[in-house]
């Protein structure tokens, strides 16, 4: 069992195999040394675990937990992606969209369920740069759409 499958495993996370695009795009492109994955969001078993607004409809810690999933699911990407995690070198960036209600500024703390994760995953190596933008609406009415770039391993 690979080094992060492992850590996955303590941690009680079972990675979910990636559905199928939504719209026209793939999943991820690898680029040289790095990897971009599409947006996703906070699904489990096909649902969205939270719909709505961050600061009416949501609370931090809600959205917190939206944030891990998302991630969770972003992981299931890299790994039908690249095969094994434990090719991932380093987490480079997150692009992170809240669902915001007008007046809502935790977006930091909400997306720091899926930081968070990483660094319980990856170690120093999950440690990353990140934007988190409010926004006004996110598809499906989903509260959290995240991407991600990865550097892996030559």
């Amino acid at each position: 069992m690979s080094v992060i499958s492992s850590r996955l495993k303590e941690l009680g996370i079972e990675l979910p195999v990636p559905g199928v695009p939504v719209a026209k795009y793939v999943p991820a492109v690898t680029v040289n040394n790095l990897v971009y994955t599409s947006g996703n969001d906070c699904r489990m078993n096909g649902k969205l675990i939270f719909e709505g607004k961050l600061g009416t409809d949501l609370t931090i810690e809600q959205g917190q937990l939206a944030a891990r999933q998302t991630m969770i699911n972003l992981l299931g990407v890299l790994q039908a992606h690249l095969g094994d995690l434990d090719r991932v070198e380093k987490v480079v960036k997150l692009l992170a969209f809240v669902n915001s209600a007008s007046g809502f500024a935790d977006q930091p703390y909400v997306i720091n369920g899926a930081s968070e994760l990483l660094e319980s995953v990856f170690g120093e190596n999950g440690k990353h740069a990140r934007s988190a933008i409010g926004t006004s609406d996110l598809p499906f009415n989903t509260p959290v759409e995240i991407e991600m770039i990865v550097q892996i391993k030559s």
